[in-house]
């Protein structure tokens, strides 16, 4: 008679702990947080950042009826996985490295969450833990190693489309020499910022969408080429604008405008990949 009365406080019991470990945890890492804040306010590559932790949450709502059913039993493997997180935040701190500070907070809110509910509830919010991943930047050797290439990319292939148009161009590097101005393929421009921004998409979309892990996998992949191939889209079509309209079209608000109007094509591309998806049919 006292089982159903037992398992409420045991419940109620659980809440209360991983409420005050997580203040905890919030206070160890508010340095952290608060700098990485400020990188997504800064750092136009990262502004999708403040919408990360949202859906993140939304992930967790999600689960609320299996994580209601879910056995809680605290485990001390997750003991491990606490020490290993906060082990990566001193070394991260020593090195002065933020994406190592900033991932280990990941760690260390998964080992808590093993330490305080076991093993079910810990697997059933791994996703939405680990998708707050993608709100922390790149380091900025790695960042380079890829806007770097794709600033070469869609400026070479850029200028093979629009000789194909007639268009007399001529490439240095990332620079497209036109006859009445010349075309800087920054990093703004290297197609980096909508690509993290699609793969992030790109992942809850999969996450939402597909029923099976390769379809997840493939969905989330075809990003890569779609954020490439509309960036070089917008790069070909913005030498053209400014090839027969002037310079002041490759600046400003159309600049930008024809950003968004790339984005939203790839994301159009990215939907009909997953409803394609969805609609492939089951074989042995």
């Amino acid at each position: 008679m006292t089982r159903p009365s037992q398992s409420a406080t045991s419940t109620k019991r659980l809440v209360w702990e991983l409420a005050a470990t997580g203040v905890l945890i919030l206070v160890l890492y508010y340095p952290t947080l608060k700098a990485l804040v400020s990188d997504w306010n800064t750092d136009p590559n990262y502004s999708h950042g403040f919408f990360v932790p949202f859906i993140s949450g939304y992930l967790v709502w999600e689960k609320r009826v299996e994580l209601k059913k879910a056995n809680a039993s605290p485990s001390l493997w997750g003991l491990p996985i606490l020490l290993t997180g906060l082990f990566v935040l001193i070394a991260g701190t020593i090195g002065s490295e933020l994406f190592t500070k900033r991932f280990s907070f990941l760690i260390v809110l998964v080992g808590a969450l093993f330490l305080l509910s076991g093993k079910e509830i810990t697997r059933l919010l791994l996703f939405p833990i680990f998708f707050l991943a993608l709100m922390i930047p790149i380091p900025y050797i790695l960042y380079d190693a890829i806007a770097f290439p794709l600033k070469l990319l869609a400026s070479k292939v850029a200028c093979w489309c629009l000789l194909l148009f007639g268009i007399p161009v001529f490439r240095e590097g990332n620079i497209i020499h036109l006859a009445s101005t010349t075309l800087e393929i920054v990093d703004a421009c290297s197609g980096i910022r909508s690509l993290v921004s699609l793969i992030t998409l790109g992942v809850i979309f999969a996450h939402l969408s597909q029923n099976r892990l390769w379809k997840k996998i493939v969905l989330i992949l075809s990003t890569i080429p779609i954020a490439v191939i509309a960036n070089i889209f917008r790069v070909t079509g913005t030498g053209i604008l400014a090839h027969y309209f002037g310079p002041e079209v490759a600046t400003g608000f159309l600049h930008t405008f024809s950003g968004w109007l790339i984005f939203i094509v790839a994301f159009a591309l990215l939907f009909a990949v997953g409803i394609i998806l969805r609609k492939t049919a089951y074989r042995s």
